[in-house]
Parts: C-alpha cells; structure tokens; sequence
C-alpha cells in the first residue's frame, strides 16, 4: 500500500492534471488603441484611463496598449488599421469613416450644430445610432462613441466681420470638401498647406488666415502671428472612438456593454476638459493683444447652404433634419 506521502502526491498531480485545462480562459488579451494626438491632450489623458477601466471591469481579462501621436501611423493609416487588423480602436475624425459610409460626416457640414452641448446631445440620440449602425453594416467597425474637439474659428491679419468681407482673403484650410465648404462660400481663396507649415506661412504673409479651434490656435502658436481671431463658429468638431470589426465579433454581449460604457464615459471627460480649456483662452487671447471678432453666424450659414449642398457631400437631408430638431442638454 503507498504511503500517505505518495497517495497526496498523486492527489496533488491529479489536481492540477483536472484544473490545467481550465487556464487558458484566463488568458489577457492584448489589444492596441491607436490615435495622432500628443500625450498632453484630453484625447490622449481619457484614452489611457479608459483602457485601465476596461481592464478594472473585465476582471483584467484585456490589456489595452494606447498609441498616442502618430506612432502606429497617421489618421489615414489608423482607420486603415481597423480592417487590416493592425489596430483594435482608434480615436480619429469621423470624416475619415466617411470616406467609407459618407452619411457619417454629416457632422462636418457648417453650423449644423450650434454648439458643444448640441453635439454632445446628437452623440447620445438615435439619429447617431442610426448613422453608426450604417457605418457598422457598411464595415463591420463600431463607432461607439464622440468626443467633443472644439468649435473652429479663423484667426486672420485681415479684419471681417461678415460673409462678403472674406471675399478674396488668402486662408489656409484643410483639403476636405466641408472643411472648404464655408471659406469658399464667402468668396475666399482656400490653400491646402501641410499643417506643420501653417506657422511659417502665415508668418511670411503666404496666407493671411487660418481656421482651427482655440485650443489649436493656442497649441501651435498662431497667435504670434496673427492680429485677429473671428469668431466664426462654423464647424463644431468632434472625433469617434471606433472598435474594429474583429475585436466586436470577438467580444461576450457583457464586454460589448463595457467597452461601450467606458468609451462614452471618457469621451464626456474629454469633452468637458476642452470645453474648460476654451473658456479660458478667449481672455487669454485679449491679454495677448489680439482683437476677437463675433460676427452673425446666420449670414454665414444662409452662405453656405446657398453654395455648398447637402447632397453634394454625400450628407442626407432626413439626417440634417433630425439634428436640428435635437434640442440641447446642458453638460
């Protein structure tokens, strides 16, 4: 008869034989969130802790590595990720998932929103689901959430006040069609310079103006050399919180709720951090010795839908309708 000291050995290796198949369910996945936003920005800030949260709901069972500034490529390169497998969320300009689903965009078209709490009222309603669950069929990919990126104005050495006076002023502005859509209603001449060169032309006079929020304006220090900011308010920007399609099919009905849940929870911390941050630049504008314009914006939108229409962005005028109808929640 084995001794008592053999029989629990053999007790002990025919344990551990029962319970070795069960470890692999307790495997980490490893996961990569990608965006091109400096580590000092709330994109960035909300991002990482929402990959610690996930993880503290998850019982730890993701790890989630974010890639912040460009490391895993630019804009285009990211949401490229997202069918490539490359990368498993993404935070980028929903202009880019247009490229795929254009109705998607539509936030882009100028002042369809009147402002932050508008978005973020249209980021919560069912037209935004409606408009996500076309993406999500045209891609798989899930947009999951937006965050507010701040209002853009026009910093300029060449005084307007209204619509007509832009005609022939020299602006810089990206090379999207509803980022060029309000510039060139009014009559200017758009440039599509690099944004690294932005500094240096408006400096030497290549262009006279440039178009960016505040917190941008600030950020690049385009107040050195620019004499006016305009408020003209025509695009309330955002960015999406994307999940690729192979990580949504991957993941239980629960931990769809929770990658869910805490996008939308950062995407709101980020939203009111900036919303701070442009606050306090106005006067800190002023106290640089730089003039702050507030125009009427209605002109600048009858503009706009005179020239530039929905339809020709690939935005639907059942979409545009409902967002207007959406009225405000405070923040």
């Amino acid at each position: 008869m084995p001794s008592l000291s053999r029989r629990l050995a053999f007790g002990l290796i025919a344990a551990a034989t029962v319970t070795l198949p069960a470890l692999p369910a307790f495997a980490q996945a490893k996961l990569k969130w990608a965006h091109v936003y400096e580590t000092s920005e709330p994109f960035h800030t909300q991002s990482v802790w929402a990959a610690q949260e996930i993880a503290k709901r998850t019982n730890n069972r993701y790890q989630i590595d974010v890639y912040p500034a460009s490391q895993l490529g630019k804009e285009s390169d990211i949401n490229q990720g997202l069918s490539l497998g490359t990368v498993d969320m993404i935070i980028s300009g929903p202009s880019f998932a247009a490229r795929s689903y254009p109705p998607v965009g539509i936030g882009y078209y100028p002042y369809i929103f009147r402002d932050a709490s508008h978005l973020l009222t249209f980021a919560k309603s069912d037209v935004f689901k409606e408009l996500s669950a076309g993406y999500a069929e045209k891609t798989g990919h899930q947009m999951v959430a937006l965050t507010y990126y701040g209002i853009r104005h026009s910093s300029t050495n060449k005084p307007f006040k209204t619509c007509a006076e832009m005609k022939g002023l020299k602006i810089r502005v990206p090379d999207a069609p509803a980022y060029l859509a309000m510039p060139r209603s009014c009559g200017a001449n758009t440039s599509p310079i690099a944004f690294a060169e932005v500094y240096l032309a408006l400096q030497n006079g290549t262009v006279d103006a440039q178009e960016n929020p505040l917190t941008t304006i600030e950020a690049k220090k385009f107040y050195e050399v620019q004499k006016h900011i305009v408020l003209t308010g025509h695009i309330v920007d955002h960015l999406s919180t994307i999940i690729s399609k192979q990580l949504w099919a991957k993941l239980s009905d629960e931990d769809k709720k929770v990658f869910t849940a805490v996008a939308q929870e950062a995407a709101v911390r980020a939203s009111s951090e900036i919303q701070a941050k442009e606050k306090e630049l106005l006067d800190t504008f002023k106290q640089k010795g730089l003039t702050i314009t507030e125009v009427n914006k209605d002109e600048f939108k009858e503009a706009v839908m005179k020239n530039v229409t929905l339809e020709s962005l690939g935005y639907r005028k059942a979409d545009y309708d409902k967002i207007q109808a959406l009225k405000s929640e405070g923040l």
